[in-house]
């Protein structure tokens, strides 16, 4: 067996006793945890008759961070179709533009977080949302760092441009401080000021430095010429534009001059007199020690790293990035100090190593969701296709099975995992029809949502099972309708026939149908079973009656019985249904007709008469001799009436 990378974390199990042995049993997206009846030896307390349920995955319960499951979900299904027709290299701005709105949903999901931490007055509710934000800023953090390096894949030059931008969308508190410096009466002698003008200048927003700059300026006249080298020299700095005609190597002579330039001034003392603008000008020159006196305003490795290659290596290539990163990340953390996670996932990304930044992420995180969503366009990107696992799936698809399984444990995310089982072509339907059969179906609408799926998805055993289940619970409830529907849908004959004899007991019992609408419009359906279609041709009959469509009537009639369909327990009551035909004026029945239902009720008869005796009370057995009598008497004169009517014809 592989060894794990990390000890798995220990979930304690607040109300099980001490030594109490544990039982538990795995569910989709859960454990249950029980106390056993084993003692072992020292153990005490009287044990625990509560089960305990230990979720893996908490997150989905959050409103909020549904929210973040729905809108990524709209974005992954329209990924999986962009640009089929287009080449590879015409793709990469359109998996650009999906990273990105992949990335304005975890922060719009972050920041609702950050409001209902702040506005909530219960403390464990605003911490428990309090980790959510930093949770969500770290996967952006990352997930934008992975758009630079391996999405947009930009080349030297550009690299560093939008690594600043990566810099300063992360390290946005230098705006609020400078808001803070700006409100106040006297903004150059706000104590943050200082503050303020080097931390743009760390993260190359030399334009708002000089800006903070002029305000200084204007309180030291005396040292107004010291200033104006100090904006001139911000205002030279050269920044590569990739969009311009200027070369590469056009913008790093253009780039030395102006450090040989910025160094001269150091070398020459010119800022001697001010200590604050000396430290500018030894932050422009790229020295190391300045800026790590400056840790608490960089607060980071990461932005230590791209301030150092603003001043010192603009020009940097991604394939040289990991060298920089691993010695600022030394330089920076205390000797004593270990790295955390974010640490190790950010430098494998600086590395290039994709898979150590999924794997590290699927260790750090608590859910499956970040690491899903970015592995899927990683290898939309064709940046995976090197990496299968041992076990049938490659990695995309296995993250994707993994997030989707616990989405299915939810009362209403389930919906979202059947597209993304829909696209895992390997083992995506295996996971779909598993999970299906796993659905509570709580009501009639989730059951044909559910069944609707199924349908789609030609998912035939499902589709049974699930009208089996309806129909069984609508019977359970005598809702005969709603059971007789399911069972047609689900074409189980033998339920379908259960059903139709419930029905006619019904009938017998009450003198009418229920469900008429039902019966009426069975069509083809009813062909399902014998019984089935006795259903139907029976009701068919009443409404041929009521209509005063006699003859046919009772030729429907006379071939229920005849060709066996109808069960013999209701013999009696079609014969019944006959009288009224029968005492009619006009002859409906014919003599061979009226033979036919003579030798039904003769046979009915002689099968009641041999048949071992029952409990059926006394009045019941007069009754069932009282219709025999008037039905033999009714056959009778009908079978006259049809002689001399038929001799006459003939005559």
């Amino acid at each position: 067996m592989e060894e794990v990378d990390v000890e798995p974390a220990i979930t304690n199990i607040p109300a099980a006793s001490v030594g109490t042995h544990l039982g538990f049993a795995w569910g989709p997206g859960d454990i249950l945890v029980y106390e056993t009846l084993y003692k072992a030896s020292g153990a005490r307390g009287s044990g625990c008759p509560c089960i305990h349920e230990v979720r893996k995955d908490e997150d989905i319960y959050s409103p909020i961070l549904r929210k973040l499951f729905n809108e990524s979900h709209h974005i992954f299904v329209g990924l999986q179709t962009t640009g089929e027709d287009l080449p590879s290299k015409n793709k990469k701005p359109q998996f650009v533009s999906i990273s990105k709105n992949y990335r304005s949903v975890i922060r719009a999901c972050m920041e609702e977080l950050q409001q209902v931490a702040v506005s909530s007055k219960v403390a464990d509710v605003a911490t428990q949302y309090g980790n959510h934000v930093s949770i969500l800023l770290a996967i952006e953090l990352i997930w934008n760092l992975c758009e630079v390096l391996f999405i947009d894949a930009a080349p030297a030059g550009s690299l560093l441009l939008h690594l600043l931008d990566w810099v300063r969308l992360h390290k946005a508190d230098v705006d609020e401080k400078a808001r803070e410096v700006l409100q106040s009466e006297s903004p150059a002698e706000h104590y943050d000021y200082w503050n303020v003008v080097v931390s743009y200048v760390l993260q190359g927003r030399l334009e708002e430095a000089r800006q903070m700059l002029v305000k200084q300026a204007t309180l030291q006249p005396a040292a107004r010429s010291m200033y104006k080298l100090m904006d001139t020299l911000l205002s030279k700095m050269p920044f590569y534009n990739p969009g311009g005609t200027q070369t590469l190597t056009e913008f790093d002579v253009k780039w030395r001059h102006w450090h040989e330039e910025v160094d001269h001034c150091l070398q020459d003392n010119s800022f001697a007199s001010n200590k604050h603008l000396e430290v500018i000008c030894k932050i422009l020159v790229g020295d190391e020690d300045t800026l790590l006196e400056h840790k608490a305003l960089l607060s980071t490795w990461y932005h230590f790293l791209v301030t150092r290659l603003l001043f010192c290596h603009p020009t940097v290539k991604p394939t040289e990035l990991h060298y920089y990163a691993q010695s600022c990340l030394t330089m920076f953390l205390d000797s004593r100090s270990v790295p955390e996670p974010l640490d190790s996932i950010l430098l494998a990304a600086f590395e290039f190593d994709i898979h150590q930044v999924i794997k590290d992420c699927s260790i750090a995180l608590n859910n499956w969701w970040f690491v899903a969503h970015l592995t899927d366009l990683l290898d939309h990107c064709k940046l995976l296709q090197s990496h299968n696992l041992h076990f049938g799936s490659n990695l995309r698809e296995f993250l994707l099975l993994e997030y989707a399984s616990g989405l299915f444990t939810h009362h209403s995310l389930w919906q979202l995992a059947v597209d993304y089982f829909d696209h895992c072509p390997e083992f995506g339907r295996v996971y779909l029809e598993l999970q299906i059969e796993r659905v509570p179906l709580d009501t009639e609408r989730k059951a044909l949502k559910v069944l609707r799926i199924c349908e789609q998805r030609q998912m035939s055993e499902q589709v049974r099972s699930i009208c089996k289940i309806m129909a069984m619970r609508a019977l359970r409830n005598n809702r005969l309708g709603s059971a007789l529907s399911w069972s047609i849908r689900a074409k189980d004959a033998a339920f379908a026939t259960l059903i139709s004899e419930k029905f006619l007991q019904d009938y017998c019992a009450r003198g009418t149908f229920s469900d008429l609408d039902l019966i009426d419009n069975l069509g083809p359906a009813m062909l399902l079973s014998d019984r089935l279609t006795f259903l139907g041709k029976y009701r068919e009959f009443h409404k041929l009656y009521g209509e005063k469509r006699s003859d046919e009537a009772a030729k429907l009639l006379l071939s229920l019985m005849t060709a066996k369909i109808a069960p013999r327990s209701f013999w009696m009551t079609l014969l019944t249904d006959a009288l009224p035909l029968l005492e009619q004026k006009e002859v409906i029945f014919s003599a061979d007709q009226t033979h036919e239902l003579m030798f039904c009720l003769e046979e009915l008869t002689s099968l009641n008469t041999t048949a071992p005796g029952t409990d059926r009370p006394m009045q019941d057995e007069d009754i069932e001799l009282t219709k025999v009598e008037l039905l033999r008497l009714a056959l009778a004169r009908n079978l006259a009436k049809a002689i001399v009517k038929e001799g006459t014809v003939e005559a």
